[in-house]
């Protein structure tokens, strides 16, 4: 046969079969993969159709799982990978628990070698996708290829095999990062819940504390539930009325609003009470769509990085490994959202001009220039025509700006330093094909808000100056003094980063933080439904989502991680 000519020096597993030549119908399987064609083995399609010929042809087409402890390894390990969130059947896991237990010398040479490729065909699946995520987060389309570049899972696979490290190597594969390991055990502790009652709790006026209500028996039961109770015994008798909102709760709902985002203001009101009633499948969900975006992530962020969680409405800077500084920060509308992609920071600019995008003068300017004549002298915006060193003012009293349209506008609008500038007193550089980048705002009062989508795409910071200071740290000539004085100046200044600092813009809707707490977010974009389909995608097509239960946060809407511009 034509594939014999390609076998190269055989490189046999520890407990492989120590057979003198290949294995005739492996070669069969292997020239149908090579042939492009679909193969199923036992029911089940092959998948990872390009590394699993490369595993078998380096290694002599020789069958590779006749040890059982590997195979029993590998059987546990994808039962197990529920935990990432992820299907164990999208792995063969059902068919391989029973495989596993076949005795071989009863099997027929084809059956072997249809046994052996499914193990592996598992494996490589599996591999690939907790380290780089079942979903391209550019198409936002289920993989199943498994043709990893960055690393060789052909490689790995014989290594394992070899070592019999089976568990081991697909657990080293999974992010290092802490925060997807407690986002694991957060699952773990809510997976118990599934399947018990949980119905809607009545709407009905709000709770307050002082208030009778026979509501609270039930809300209580949901909170020792989900762990925001955690007085020992039932927590119906641990207090002598359940259905009186007494000052066992005086804390405990406050806290719970405040790790569901919302105002902690000890009130059980329509959004509490919605976040009391969201299912444990639906938090669930929340937190597979969060792990599947940490898959994405590189292994290692660096030792110094910003991240922002659009979601969360937050800021973390990291430095030398550890948390330096959080921020609140504003992100943008529902319908200029803010995209997720990675860079990195290069330069800051101090006392920044405001070139108002072309999309924001038409669509938002215009309208307010043609209502109120003196906004653009109130505002500190310039009229320009023309672009570059040739451009020219204009005097916006000389402008027809009715006769402006999208395909009628040869202007510029740009904004001088100061305070009422849109960018406030600095902005955070990291060139994207989004034009979307950090900055300061005059708007400071926003970030009292609960829920921050404010902006046209930009990402707005809280604390614009302490983030500044700690990116110049490396850079002696940037004292906060030599700051202050700079913007007492209102002239435009650029600061170059020593080094470029990494940047990463996500999207969690769901979390653990410093506390232990698990944090759940709204949806805000719409995203969380449409990746979730996708991870629910089964090899043949068919999708394994439930029909999603509409509550706070949740919506049958598409959506997308896929980056948009403003």
């Amino acid at each position: 046969m034509a594939i014999l000519a390609t076998m190269t020096v055989l490189m046999l597993p520890a407990h492989s079969a120590t057979a003198q030549g290949p294995s005739e119908p492996l070669v069969q399987r292997i020239e149908s993969l090579e042939a492009g064609q679909p193969v199923q083995v036992l029911g089940e399609p092959l998948l990872a159709r390009e590394v699993l010929r490369r595993f078998y042809e380096n290694h002599g087409f020789q069958e590779a799982w006749s040890f059982p402890g590997n195979r029993r390894e590998l059987v546990e390990a994808i039962r197990q990978i529920a935990n990432d969130g992820l299907n164990p059947e999208d792995y063969h896991g059902p068919l391989l628990s029973e495989l596993a237990l076949r005795a071989r010398d009863d099997l027929s040479g084809e059956m072997q070698a249809d046994i052996d490729l499914l193990f592996s065909d598992a494996f490589l699946l599996a591999a690939s996708h907790l380290l780089e995520g079942k979903v391209n987060p550019q198409t936002i389309h289920a993989e199943w290829s498994a043709s990893r570049q960055s690393l060789d899972l052909a490689v790995t696979l014989a290594e394992a095999l070899r070592d019999n490290t089976i568990a081991a190597t697909l657990d080293s594969l999974r992010p290092t990062h802490r925060a997807y390991a407690k986002l694991m055990e957060a699952r773990n502790r809510l997976t118990p819940l599934l399947g018990h009652p949980w119905l809607p709790i009545a709407d009905g006026p709000s709770i307050h504390p002082g208030d009778q209500d026979s509501r609270l028996p039930e809300i209580r039961r949901r909170l020792a539930a989900l762990g925001d109770i955690t007085a020992p015994g039932d927590p119906e008798t641990a207090v002598a009325d359940p259905t009186l909102y007494s000052q066992d709760l005086d804390l405990v709902i406050p806290s719970f609003q405040a790790r569901h985002g919302l105002e902690p203001d000890g009130i059980i009101g329509k959004k509490t009470l919605a976040a009391v009633n969201l299912m444990p499948v639906e938090r669930i969900r929340q937190i597979d769509a969060s792990l599947e975006r940490w898959r994405w992530l590189p292994q290692f962020l660096g030792e110094d990085y910003v991240i922002v969680n659009i979601a969360g409405f937050g800021l973390q800077l990291v430095m030398d490994g550890r948390e330096a500084l959080q921020s609140r920060v504003i992100v943008g509308r529902p319908y200029r959202q803010t995209p997720v992609f990675s860079d990195r920071i290069r330069y800051l600019v101090f006392n920044p001009t405001w070139t108002v995008p072309r999309k924001l003068m038409i669509e938002d300017l215009l309208p307010q220039i043609m209502r109120d004549p003196g906004y653009l002298e109130r505002q500190g915006i310039r009229v320009y025509q023309g672009w570059g060193s040739d451009r020219q003012e204009i005097n916006p009293a000389v402008i027809d700006w009715p006769s402006l349209s999208r395909d009628n506008f040869p202007y510029q609008l740009v904004q001088d330093p100061g305070p009422l500038n849109a960018l406030g007193q600095v902005k955070f550089m990291f060139p994207n094909p989004y034009a979307v980048y950090l900055h300061d705002t005059p708007g400071q009062y926003l970030f009292g808000r609960q829920e921050r989508t404010f902006s046209s795409g930009c990402i707005r910071v809280e604390k614009p100056m302490d983030l500044a200071e700690q990116l110049l740290a490396g850079a002696p000539e940037w004292s906060r003094e030599r700051i202050d004085r700079l913007l007492e100046e209102k002239i435009p200044v650029t600061a170059v980063l020593p080094d470029p600092i990494p940047i990463y813009i996500q999207y969690w809707t769901a979390w653990v933080d410093e506390d232990q707490r698990i944090q759940f977010r709204d949806d805000i974009y719409n995203r969380d439904f449409r990746l979730l389909a996708q991870l629910r995608q089964s090899a043949t097509g068919g999708n394994q989502l439930p029909t999603p239960v509409v509550a706070r946060g949740f919506s049958a809407s598409g959506g997308s991680d896929q980056p948009k511009s403003d």
